[in-house]
């Protein structure tokens, strides 16, 4: 049996149970990656201010910043998600997918000291504030053009959507609240 077009031989071998679903095709492919890029480059935007804030963080004090970087850790999971899942649907690749993911998640620390070094000189609060704000306006813009439309496009009867989203607010509720303690 001939796996589909996109799929490897080992991503058969490797998840038996997803032959007939590995790869989304025709428009819906093209949709899919066009979302994943979407989804990518405001990641990794969005990371800049995320990994300046907290290198200034840490610096200020070092717990404050420890904890920011666990709240935000846990954030990137789901964010890691968002980039990689669509990407291996739309391609088949699961190792592209990885790849997307690393890179972008590298994007934080790397940003960190990029944005440091740049920005040192004339950092402020108002600075601070309009990247973030920038940022924001970013991801809900992602958010409510391109994942929940997709989302619910995969589940249209609403089986797990809504749960999800609420499970995702509650988990970055929660990392909120660590950052509070």
């Amino acid at each position: 049996h001939e796996p589909e077009a996109g799929c490897s031989v080992s991503d058969h071998e490797d998840f038996p149970a997803q032959k007939d679903e590995c790869v989304v095709q025709g428009k819906d492919q093209k949709k899919l990656l066009r979302m994943s890029i979407n989804t990518a480059l405001a990641i990794g935007i969005h990371n800049f201010p995320e990994g300046l804030a907290t290198f200034v963080a840490t610096l200020d004090n070092p717990r404050v910043g420890a904890i920011l970087a666990v709240a935000i850790a846990i954030h990137n999971i789901p964010e890691g998600l968002c980039i990689a899942m669509p990407i291996y649907y739309a391609t088949g690749n699961r190792w592209r997918a990885f790849g997307w993911a690393m890179v972008l998640g590298m994007s934080e620390p790397l940003a960190a000291l990029l944005g440091w070094a740049v920005l040192a000189s004339c950092f402020t609060q108002t600075m601070f504030g309009a990247l973030f704000g920038v940022v924001s306006g970013m991801m809900v813009i992602v958010s409510v053009r391109e994942l929940l439309p997709t989302a619910h496009r995969y589940d249209p009867d609403d089986v797990v959507v809504t749960y999800s989203f609420m499970a995702g607010m509650l988990v970055m509720a929660v990392s909120l609240v660590l950052f509070l303690v």
